[in-house]
Parts: structure tokens; C-alpha cells; sequence
């Protein structure tokens, strides 16, 4: 993933992978208001049970936790679960709103980053949910790659 080496993450959703298969990932921008782009940049930015959903003809981050910034006064707090607006082109937009009605199909948010002129960036993708077997089945494959690097380590 050159995307890790890229870009600094102020968030990730790490449970993602094992709970859903991903087919495709879009970067998408995100409306933030100034307190939460500073709680973003601290790092206390959670996003572990949010989701991507449409409202009004448009792309929204829902449930994601964003908590107040401690250090600006009363008056000028943000609400820490508000739905924020994610910025994507219409092509895209309708594209992934034509994924979200098919059946079982999710915009799940990856991660939270800054890119290199400092913007806020999320990466969503589209998923389907995985059932106990195939996360058996996942958890199975990364037990043997983890016993497997450590013989080829002993060996050699």
C-alpha cells in the first residue's frame, strides 16, 4: 500500500478488513469545521462504527466520533457526532449510491488522513459483510503467514 508511506493517518478503521471484503476504495474529502480539524490533527478521532450513507442527494459521514477540542472555549465546540458531508465527485456519488442499494453492499470509512497540502482526506470503501466462516477463514490464513515467517526466520 503506498498510500501508508504517503500520507500521515489521523484515523483508522482497523476492525474493516476483518469484518467486511472491500472490492473498491475512493478518496473523498470531508466538510470539518475548525475545532474538529484540530481534535483530527491531536489524533482522537474515532471512526470505528461509522458508515458512508446518502441524505438529501448528497454523501454524509455518519457516527463518527469526533471529540470536543479541550483547549477552545465553550462557544465555539462542534457537535462530536454530527453527520459530516464527504466532498466526491457526482460521477463518483452516483456510482456509489448505485453499490449502496444493491443488496448486503456498505461504504464503510478506512481511514482518515491529511494528504500533502494538509486537507483532510477519508478513504471509504465498498463492502459486503463477511460471515463467521469466512472470518474463520481470514483469521486461519494470517495464523499461517505469521507461522510461516517464523520458520523461514529460523531456517535461515
Amino acid at each position: 500500500m503506498a498510500r501508508a508511506d504517503e500520507h500521515k493517518y489521523a484515523a483508522q478503521n482497523r476492525r474493516a478488513r476483518f469484518d467486511y471484503f472491500i472490492t473498491e476504495t475512493i478518496e473523498a474529502g470531508i466538510m470539518l469545521t475548525g475545532t474538529e480539524v484540530k481534535s483530527l490533527r491531536a489524533g482522537r478521532v474515532s471512526i470505528a462504527e461509522s458508515y458512508a450513507g446518502e441524505r438529501d442527494g448528497e454523501l454524509y459521514l455518519v457516527n463518527a466520533h469526533f471529540p470536543e477540542y479541550q483547549l477552545a472555549g465553550r462557544f465555539f465546540q462542534h457537535e462530536p457526532k454530527r453527520a459530516r458531508k464527504l466532498l466526491v465527485r457526482r460521477r463518483e456519488m452516483d456510482k456509489l449510491f448505485a453499490s449502496i442499494r444493491r443488496d448486503g453492499v456498505t461504504l464503510i470509512p478506512l481511514s482518515i488522513y491529511f494528504n500533502d497540502r494538509g486537507y483532510a482526506k477519508v478513504e471509504i470503501g465498498v463492502a459486503k459483510g463477511k460471515k463467521k466462516g469466512d472470518k474463520r477463514e481470514a483469521e486461519k490464513e494470517r495464523d499461517w503467514q505469521r507461522d510461516k515467517a517464523r520458520l523461514m526466520r529460523a531456517k535461515g
